[in-house]
Order: structure tokens, then sequence, then C-alpha cells
């Protein structure tokens, strides 16, 4: 289940608090008093649907209709040797990466892909392209970088090649949503700090960072580039043991506020359509031709129940008032 709040995620929880804190002390201090529970209790459960609603919790996967084929959709992909640990269910994270580009690249058909992946620096491996089949193609033969080869890598080190490749994008067809999905595990093995992506926000409509991995970490194949070679994993030159590598998720949060998209974390058999919802890739214009993630919204059941409960309070108050009246014209 998501939620998607009617105002940002830190107003919407202090009202939250505050409307549920204020009816609970106030029913708390009537019934107290001797007063009748009923009236406070429908009162506590008309705050407690209000603010449901007010947080519209939804469930990820139902169809919409959306043209997407005014999207740009740009995957950033983290090819160093960390991304064959096999902590992705057993399985090396890369194959979470493979299985995630294609579900987003079916659910956003008729949009033009790009691919560009980073190890020590970063490469266009797929120009824009409407072709998902290339596309499919290009993740294939993806691999990690061989360990003897690296001197220590950095998460930032594609941010040069995406910056140039969102300019170009906006230059030549300013009417396309760029759409940004990063991919990786935040992992820092360079000596050096991250450098900033530094890219103009303005350059983005949407996207999100995806993150691979665990904080128990995963072995890593050594994936020479012959085949015949890949007879073991990476081992910790210091003592000797399995090299582990671990999900650094600060570090992909942190590439996430710099890119201005949230941040969601993948694992075996979580639905692609969160992390879609998640990314918000901009105002899409309607199309019956084309299909487009979306979301069970839930919020109508609880607004349906909160005026169900005021038409309650509503009768209860004018069967009050009633028995008021004749009271009132048998005083002298």
């Amino acid at each position: 289940m998501t939620v998607l709040p009617v105002v940002p995620w830190w107003a919407a929880l202090a009202l939250s608090l505050i409307i549920l804190g204020l009816v609970g002390w106030a029913a708390f201090r009537a019934v107290r008093s001797g007063r009748p529970r009923a009236p406070w209790v429908l009162r506590s459960l008309l705050a407690v649907c209000l603010v449901a609603a007010a947080w519209r919790p939804g469930i990820p996967g139902a169809e919409a209709q959306g043209a997407v084929n005014d999207l740009n959709v740009f995957f950033v992909v983290d090819l160093t040797t960390s991304a064959s640990a096999e902590d992705y269910g057993g399985r090396p994270r890369l194959d979470g990466v493979r299985a995630d580009m294609e579900a987003i690249a079916d659910r956003l058909a008729g949009a033009k892909f790009a691919v560009l992946t980073f190890d020590t620096k970063g490469a266009v491996r797929m120009p824009l392209t409407t072709d998902t089949a290339a596309l499919e193609a290009t993740a294939d033969v993806m691999r990690p970088a061989y360990y003897l080869y690296s001197k220590g890598s950095s998460i930032s080190a594609g941010a040069d090649v995406l910056k140039a490749r969102l300019e170009a994008s906006a230059h030549d067809s300013p009417e396309r949503a760029r759409i940004v999905f990063y991919l990786g595990d935040g992992e820092q093995t360079s000596p050096e700090p991250a450098a900033p992506f530094g890219i103009d926000r303005s350059l983005i409509s949407g996207g999100a960072v995806l993150g691979y991995g665990t904080e128990s970490g995963g072995r890593m194949l050594e994936n020479s580039p012959r085949d015949s070679e890949n007879t073991g994993y990476i081992k910790d030159p210091t003592t000797g043991a399995d090299a582990l590598s671990r999900i650094d998720e600060g570090a992909l949060r942190d590439i996430a506020g710099q890119l201005g998209v949230p941040y969601v974390h993948r694992a075996p058999g979580d639905a692609v359509d969160t992390a879609l919802v998640e990314a918000q890739p901009g105002a899409l214009k309607a199309s019956e031709e084309s299909g487009l993630f979306g979301r069970f919204e839930l919020y109508w059941a609880f607004a349906l129940a909160g005026f169900a409960l005021v038409l309650a309070e509503v009768v209860r108050s004018g069967a009050a008032l009633a028995e008021l009246r004749p009271r009132r014209r048998e005083k002298p």
C-alpha cells in the first residue's frame, strides 16, 4: 500500500497528530465527566476517516489511461563490481536491475528510452529510442566491471554523461518530459568523496533512485571477461575471506535529493508499479491507445464513511434539538 497525502507528508503528519490528539482528549474528558459516549465515538471515527482520506491511501497496480509518447526516459545503471553481489534474493543485483528496466519499459510503452552506465566513468550504452527490443538486448548484455581492473568507483561517475544527455534532450525536444531512473547500490569505493551531480532540476521532470542490495551484504563473483576464469568469489585482501558489498541507502537518498526524485528500495517480488507511482513522471495527456501504471485509490472509502458519520451526527443533533423545543414552551 502507498500513500500520496494531499499536503506535504510532514504537514499531513502534524495535522493528523493535532486533529486526533484534540478529538481524543475531548472524548476522554467528555466520557470521564459522565456524558453519553455514543456522540464522541461517532466524532472520533469521523476524525479518523478524515485523516485517513487526507493521506490518500492506495494499492499500486491499477491500470490507467495515459499517453507516454511525450517522455524521454533515462536509465542510469551502476555497473561497478558490486552489481554482481548476490543479495538480491540470492541472485546478483544486476538481475533485479534488468528486470526493473524491462518492467518500466513495458509500463511506459511508447516513450523513448536511453541507457547510460558507469563504473569508473560514464558511457552511453543506448541512445534515445522507442525500440524496446533494443533496450532489452542492451540490458541483457550489461556486465559488471571486472574487479581486477577497478581502482575504486564513485557513485556519481555517471553524472557528467547524464547531465550532457539531459541538456541535449532539453535543447532538441523541449516539449518532452525527461524522466531519470538511477539504479544502483550507493556503495562508494573510491577514496575520494562522491562529487555532486550538479544537474539543474528543471531538466528532470520526474523519476526515482532505485536501490538494490541489503545491509548484511552479498558475495561478488569474480566476473572475469573470460567465463572460463570465473572460478570463485572476490576475496577481501585484508582477511582472505569472501568480500562483501553492502547497500548504502544514505548515499542513494542523497543522490535522490540532488536529482529531486524519490528513493525506492527494490527487493525480489516488489511490484514495479510502486516505484512508478513514487516517480510521478509529470502530467500525462489522456489517450485511448496507451496504458499507464496507476493505483487503486482508497481515500474515497474513508471519505464516504466520513460523510455517513456526518449525516449521523446531523440526525442526532436534530433529534436533540427537537427534544429541547417542548421544554422551552413549558417555561412560564
